[in-house]
């Protein structure tokens, strides 16, 4: 056993280290793009985008509990082994994922046309746009549908060098696109929605080839399993609630918004996410490597095991966040001015309050990834999904008593911080995870770290003038005394051990360069 450990923990380490190569291209582009994209768009379209692709994204309730549950499906096949169950598992997956793509069609075409052209604020000369631009998010909506199912395939079987190609393959992609934007004359809008529609096709068709090459699952055929139908239907109309509470704290709240400040709160809001989210992507590479891990132990019953990934994990994901974001928290307006020049109100407390919230979602991911593992979802989601629920109303509300903007950011916050310990209730039933071990291993660990990363470059940040002098000392000291901290203070004896071994590891590579 103590070998099959060693051979995981050495493949997370493989697919780590390839989604951080992939990152450290992606993190350039991403910044580079949205810069360009937002001066070639304008303020106004790229908040119109913004809040029409999440209006059609609105219609993903269904298929986004759906896709949870196939992964989960797919992922538990692998760990038991059982390849004949992988196939029907495929085969219900894609004549759901068809059934569904007909069904959201018509309910976009009907009342999500009816809520773009009568309740959104729109300008009234960029109404035609927004509807090519609606018409194009269907589309790429679609085919994100229909490539579910390869798509966790890929990830289910962690051939994370073939995830990495392809993301870098997009971005590349929408490098070029926002090139053709400067220097093709036309409604830039229209234009940046059908290049992307077009790269979405030609990488779901590279999606569909190489797995229907290297996946003996991935092969269509018509399935007849009712009670698989039903056991995969069941999970997924359970976790209905959580996906529909994501999506209503992510759009809903995003449509609220321009109800009562229009498009440019919109792009605001657009941007502090677009920051969290390349700045994620240094914890998400981790987890990405990790999930199928955890839910495979669970599969092979290896619950000790399940809950040390989970544990470490979860600790790992959010020191490489806090690394990374806390010197961008405290110089949010001096990245904001060398990355884009000018940028809309609001766009500083956005992206603030964004990282804060990442933050504490991050302590959630494991404890997410092994309930969906349990597939006892029930009780877990009536509690928890329903508490998410919340987000939307109570958000409104706080807008219609004259909350500005960003405080619908703090109701996320509080939300996710109550919902992090609903779920750590459920998980001790359903799987006897233990809440002191966590608490004591991750969540008093996490925060110390925190509190103790924050008074030096604060310090810093407070008493040297505001100029780029300071940037670079903030950003210098931050990263220093996290990562001191981190290992001092947020690592147990096994983990600094590990850390000390790769950073040799290291050094000899850099020797032998």
């Amino acid at each position: 056993m103590a070998e099959n450990y060693s051979e995981t923990n050495k493949r997370i380490a493989k697919n780590t280290l390839v989604l951080y190569l992939r990152m450290g291209v992606l993190m350039v582009i991403g910044f580079f793009t949205t810069r360009i994209t937002l001066s070639a768009l304008g303020v106004e379209n790229y908040g119109i985008y913004n809040v029409v692709g999440g209006l059609v994204g609105m219609f993903s309730l269904i298929s986004g509990s759906l896709s949870a549950s196939i992964s989960r499906f797919l992922t538990f096949g692998l760990g038991k082994g059982d390849l004949e169950h992988l196939k029907k598992v495929f085969g219900v997956s894609m004549n759901i994922q068809l059934s569904l793509a007909l069904i959201i069609v018509i309910g976009v075409e009907t009342v999500g046309l009816w809520f773009l052209n009568h309740k959104l604020v729109i300008p009234a000369d960029r109404m035609f746009a927004a509807n090519v631009v609606f018409q194009l998010s269907i589309g790429s909506f679609i085919l994100g549908l229909l490539s579910m199912p390869y798509n966790a395939v890929l990830v289910a079987h962690e051939k994370m060098s073939a995830f990495a190609f392809m993301t870098l393959f997009e971005a590349g992609c929408k490098l070029l696109i926002v090139f053709v934007l400067l220097y093709v004359n036309g409604d830039k809008l229209i234009l940046f929605a059908t290049l992307l529609f077009a790269q979405g096709v030609i990488s779901q068709l590279i999606y569909w080839i190489y797995c229907k090459i290297h996946f003996q699952e991935c092969k269509y055929t018509f399935v007849k399993d009712k009670p698989m139908y039903r056991e995969i239907f069941h999970f997924a109309g359970w976790n209905f609630i959580g996906c529909t509470a994501a999506l209503l704290n992510d759009q809903g709240v995003n449509i609220t918004l321009n109800l009562f400040f229009g498009p440019i709160v919109n792009t605001a809001r657009g941007i502090g996410n677009q920051i969290t989210g390349i700045l994620a992507q240094f914890s998400g590479n981790f987890m990405t490597a990790l999930n199928p891990q955890i839910t495979k132990n669970y599969a092979m019953n290896e619950l000790d095991r399940m809950q040390t990934l989970m544990f470490k994990g979860t600790k790992l994901s959010y020191y490489l966040f806090l690394i990374v974001s806390l010197p961008i928290l405290l110089e949010t307006n001096k990245v904001l001015m060398i990355w884009l020049g000018q940028s809309p109100e609001y766009t500083v407390g956005f992206a603030r309050l964004a990282i804060i919230l990442s933050l504490v979602n991050l302590l959630s991911n494991t404890l997410i990834t092994a309930q969906l593992a349990t597939g006892k979802l029930k009780i877990y989601q009536i509690c928890v999904g329903g508490t998410l629920l919340l987000n939307l109303p109570i958000s409104y509300v706080t807008l219609k008593l004259g909350g500005s903007p960003t405080s619908v950011m703090v109701v996320a916050i509080i939300i996710a911080q109550i919902c992090m310990f609903l779920r750590l209730y459920f998980l001790r039933a359903m799987m006897g995870l233990s809440m002191r071990r966590f608490l004591k291993e991750v969540y008093l660990k996490v925060i110390s770290v925190t509190a103790l990363s924050l008074p030096v470059p604060l310090m810093a940040y407070l008493l040297m003038p505001d100029n780029l002098l300071r940037f670079i000392v903030v950003a210098v000291i931050s990263v220093a005394t996290t990562s001191a901290i981190v290992y001092n203070v947020g690592c147990d004896e096994g983990e600094k051990a590990l850390v000390t071994r790769q950073v040799k590891k290291f050094k000899r590579i850099l020797v032998r360069a």
